[in-house]
């Protein structure tokens, strides 16, 4: 925390050296730019040829080394993990939920938090809204509400972010855990005793978060695009149910989801909240943790959300995505020997080749094309060497294999015309990163606001092509009593 806050400002924040706020280069960053660029400038310049060569094998040996690595978290995912007895005491929990120009959904999302199966008097829960939004604010005071859940409207001031109205509300938290949802999540009913659970039976006490796993089911409501919903919901499970239990089980760090972390309230504090200015700041927040000395874990029980929709809707939320993925990684090397070898490596393999990976997709599959085209066109055989052949085949099959193994985890379809399509769906990645590149220049702090339609699971009898239907441990309003509505 760096000074007291102004009027209208949030107490918690990282500092500046932490904060995605700082613009330009660290100095580490700017001597780090300068080798690379000398050394790859006089290696292009004296032997052009060598040096061109030996920079497309460590390209490509870096990219198999992905492609193994993505493997083995999905391996190591598989493990079960024993649920822990459930503490003689509950402890006392606090929920936020930030909303902005949710009108339509406020009342859903109301409806789902009041079904949480917790301990009433042992909850604490703030809707947390803007001043301005007038019509949030009034669709939030008609519905009715569990007695334990109350709105709090934050104070004007940039940035207008998410974390910035998360920030107000930790000042707010009575709960010694800590958990944020968003408009359009269904928690599973149980995800807060099954994390309230973990936390007491962590002996080391350095247990700082748990992540839930996000599951996309089908968008029922207009607007709905089967190519893009059902790539998405795999690219979610390859994440959820694969990645992060692997990274987990290793002891490593992770970005975290941008919903569903469950905190031990003071970890949170310890830390300094969240990053104001990071656009995705959950992912910043689970490295920020780990280089204090934290640990982060997950969790099975899950949270559904609805997927963004058409490409108008997903473009939005993608170039948000990658863009506080580069705010995130220009953050954290800064001083990457803070995050030790093992913390810096995981920031390498998540966030720097995700990076990578959307950078390189959309290019290098034209790059292909237009070979074969060339190629066929003459008439001759296109060239196939060996690395680029490996790295094709071994990553591609890595991310068949994510997807499909956490796609059946989390009960989404995903069979070979998925597979087929999937190219596709990569390129796209592609143009949110450029697209990302060219705002993080522009507007490095403006909030790509993702709208949220009222929707709700489609029917049991309509299975197919549904995207969450046959989830596992799925729980129907009926099999939760909801407190009382109070008005």
């Amino acid at each position: 925390m760096a000074g007291e806050p102004q009027r209208g400002e949030a107490r918690y924040g990282p500092g500046p050296r932490e904060s995605a706020g700082r613009r330009g280069l660290a100095p580490f960053q700017w001597l780090l730019l300068v080798i690379l660029t000398g050394c790859g400038g006089a290696g292009l310049w004296l032997q052009p040829d060598r040096a061109g060569a030996l920079i497309i094998v460590a390209v490509g040996a870096g990219f198999l080394l992905v492609a193994v690595w993505r493997i083995l978290l999905v391996m190591l995912s598989a493990a079960p993990t024993a649920s822990p007895p459930e503490p003689s005491v509950w402890p006392r929990y606090t929920v936020l939920a930030a909303l902005y120009d949710e009108a339509e959904v406020a009342p859903l999302l109301i409806s789902r938090l009041a079904r949480l199966d917790y301990p009433a008097d042992r909850l604490q829960g703030l809707l947390v809204l803007e001043a301005h939004d007038h019509d949030t604010i009034r669709a939030a005071l008609a519905a009715p509400r569990p007695p334990w859940l109350e709105l709090f409207v934050i104070p004007p001031g940039a940035p207008q972010t998410k974390p910035r109205a998360l920030n107000h509300a930790l000042e707010r938290a009575t709960g010694e855990l800590l958990t944020v949802y968003d408009a359009e999540d269904e928690p599973h009913p149980g995800q807060l005793r099954a994390a309230a659970a973990r936390f007491a039976a962590d002996d080391s006490g350095r247990l700082a978060c748990l992540q839930a796993p996000l599951r996309i089911r089908r968008l029922a409501a207009a607007g709905a695009d089967p190519f893009l919903d059902r790539q998405f919901a795999a690219e979610y499970a390859a994440l959820f149910e694969t990645a992060l239990p692997g990274l987990a089980r290793l002891g490593l760090p992770f970005p975290l989801g941008g919903t569903s972390n469950h905190f031990r309230t003071k970890a949170l504090k310890a830390v300094g909240g969240w990053d104001a200015w990071n656009v995705t700041e959950d992912a910043d927040l689970g490295f920020r943790l780990w280089s204090r000395g934290w640990r982060l874990g997950v969790i099975d029980r899950p949270t559904w959300e609805t997927p963004p929709g058409g490409l108008e809707h997903w473009l939005p939320q993608r170039v948000r995505w990658q863009k506080g993925y580069m705010q995130t990684w220009g953050v954290h090397t800064r001083r990457p020997w803070r995050l030790g070898l093992r913390g810096a490596a995981a920031l390498v393999l998540t966030v720097g080749a995700g990076l990578a990976s959307a950078a390189l997709h959309g290019p290098s599959l034209a790059w292909i094309a237009a070979a074969a085209l060339v190629a066929t066109t003459a008439g001759l055989s296109p060239a196939t060497p060996f690395l680029s052949l490996s790295v094709l085949g071994l990553g591609t099959a890595a991310a068949w294999l994510a997807c499909a193994i956490g796609a059946r985890r989390a009960g989404v379809p995903y069979d070979a015309r998925d597979m087929l399509a999937a190219p596709a769906y990569w390129s796209l990645l592609s143009l949110a990163f450029a697209h990302a590149a060219w705002r993080l220049v522009r507007e490095p702090f403006a909030w790509d606001k993702t709208r949220h339609r009222a929707d709700a699971p489609a029917p049991a009898a309509k299975l197919e092509g549904a995207l969450d239907e046959a989830a596992p441990q799925r729980l129907s309003a009926a099999h939760v009593a909801a407190p009382e509505p109070v008005a």
